[in-house]
C-alpha cells in the first residue's frame, strides 16, 4: 500500500476510535461501517505484508490501538518480529505467577538498545545524596500513603524521544509542592530545565538528575510555566523569560543514600519525593502489582531514569512505593507503578531528594 494511504488510514481510525464505542449509535450508522470498512483495510494491509495467522492480527491491531506507523514492509515485518519477541517474554514471565505483570503496550515493537536510547538518560554519580539532610521524626507513619488522594499530584506526561525523564520528576515534585502550598495546579516546563540547566551538570535529553535541577531553578531565579515554555522533546536553545516564571525554589532536601526509612519518612509527612532508580529489560513492559528484580543495580552509578514517589502501600504482603512515571498515562497502571520497599530495590532511595518553594 502506498505511504500516503497508509498514513490516511491510522489518522481516519485515530479520528473516529472513540465515537465507535457510543451507545447512542445505531448499528447502521454510515459513520460506523466507515470505520469498519477502514479498520478492516488496515488490518489487510498488514496481513499482506505478513500473512495471515492469528499472531499477525493480533500484530495488526496493536499498531492500530497504538497509532503506529511503518514506512516499509521490511520496516513492517522487522517491528512484528520484535513485537513476537516481547509478547514470548510477556507470555513467559508472566506464567511465573511474580508480584507483578507485563503487558503489550507501546513499547513492545521497541528493542531494549531502542528503549535504552530513547527513553533512559546516562547513569550519573549522585553525590549530593551520601549524606542527607532530611530530619527524621518520632512520629507514627500512616500504614499507607497515596499522595494523589489529596489532589496535589498533577497529571502523568510523556516525555516522547528524549532522556528528559529527570525533568518530569522535577516538575511533578516542583506542582505537587505548589499545588499544596498555594491550593491550586500548575504546570512547570519541563523544556526549560532540558535546554537551560547545563550549567549544573545535566544534560538535556542525555539525563540529569532532580536534586541538581532544584539547585538550576533555585540559582536561577525560577521554573518558567509548560504555557510560556512548551515541551518539544529535543534539546534547544536556553529561551527563559523571568517575566513567566510559576515557581521559584528557596532550597531542596536529600534523602541519605541508600536510606528507605528517610524516604518513607519524607513521603508520609512532607510531600511527593523525586526519585531515580534502574531500568532494565522487562520494566518497560510492566502492567501492574509490585516490580522486584534480581538483575538491577542500587549504586548511584547504576541508575537511570528519574520518577517520583508519591505513596507506599503493602499488596499481597508485599510492601511498595507507589510511583509516578513519565512514559504516558496508558503506559503501566495508569500511568504509574509499584516498587518493592524495604530493599532498595534498583536504587529506589539511592538518588532521592525534594524541593522547598518559595
Amino acid at each position: 500500500m502506498a505511504r500516503t494511504s497508509f498514513s490516511l488510514l491510522i489518522i481516519l481510525i485515530a479520528c473516529v476510535a472513540g465515537a465507535s464505542s457510543a451507545s447512542t449509535f445505531d448499528d447502521e450508522n454510515p459513520i460506523r461501517t466507515v470505520v469498519s470498512d477502514a479498520l478492516r483495510e488496515f488490518e489487510t494491509s498488514i496481513l499482506s505484508v505478513l500473512g495471515d495467522s492469528r499472531h499477525a492480527l493480533s500484530f495488526a491491531r496493536f499498531a492500530h490501538r497504538y497509532g503506529k506507523r511503518y514506512e516499509t514492509a521490511e520496516e513492517t515485518k522487522l517491528r512484528f518480529a520484535i513485537f513476537s519477541e516481547n509478547l514470548k517474554l510477556i507470555r513467559s514471565h508472566n506464567k511465573k505467577g511474580l508480584s507483578y505483570t507485563l503487558g503489550v503496550n507501546h513499547f513492545a515493537d521497541w528493542t531494549w538498545e531502542e528503549f535504552r536510547r530513547h527513553r533512559l538518560g546516562a547513569a550519573q554519580n549522585c553525590s549530593a545524596t551520601t549524606k542527607g539532610n532530611h530530619k527524621l521524626t518520632e512520629e507514627a507513619l500512616p500504614e499507607m500513603k497515596d499522595w494523589r488522594v489529596s489532589g496535589i499530584v498533577s497529571p502523568v506526561k510523556d516525555q516522547g524521544h528524549c532522556g528528559s525523564c529527570w525533568t518530569f520528576s522535577t516538575t511533578g515534585a516542583l506542582e505537587a509542592a505548589y499545588k499544596q502550598a498555594f491550593g491550586k495546579g500548575i504546570s512547570l516546563s519541563e523544556q526549560q530545565l532540558v535546554d537551560c540547566a547545563g550549567a549544573f551538570n545535566n544534560f538535556g535529553c542525555s539525563g540529569g538528575l532532580p536534586s541538581q535541577a532544584f539547585e538550576y531553578v533555585k540559582y536561577n531565579g525560577g521554573l518558567d510555566t509548560e504555557e510560556a515554555y512548551p515541551y518539544t522533546g529535543k534539546n534547544g536553545e536556553c529561551k527563559f523569560s523571568s517575566e513567566n516564571v510559576g515557581v521559584q525554589v528557596l532550597d531542596s532536601v536529600n534523602i541519605t543514600l541508600g536510606a528507605e526509612d528517610e524516604l518513607k519518612h519524607a513521603v508520609a509527612f512532607v510531600r511527593p519525593v523525586s526519585v531515580a532508580f534502574q531500568v532494565v529489560n522487562g520494566f518497560r513492559l510492566y502492567k501492574e502489582g509490585v516490580y522486584t528484580s534480581d538483575t538491577c543495580g542500587r549504586t548511584p552509578m547504576d541508575v537511570n531514569h528519574a520518577v517520583l514517589a508519591v505513596g507506599y502501600g503493602v499488596e499481597n504482603g508485599v510492601p511498595y512505593w507507589l510511583i509516578k512515571n513519565s512514559w504516558g498515562a496508558d503506559w503501566g497502571d495508569s500511568g504509574y507503578f509499584k516498587m518493592e520497599m524495604g530493599k532498595n530495590m534498583c536504587g529506589v532511595a539511592t538518588c532521592a531528594s525534594y524541593p522547598v518553594i518559595a
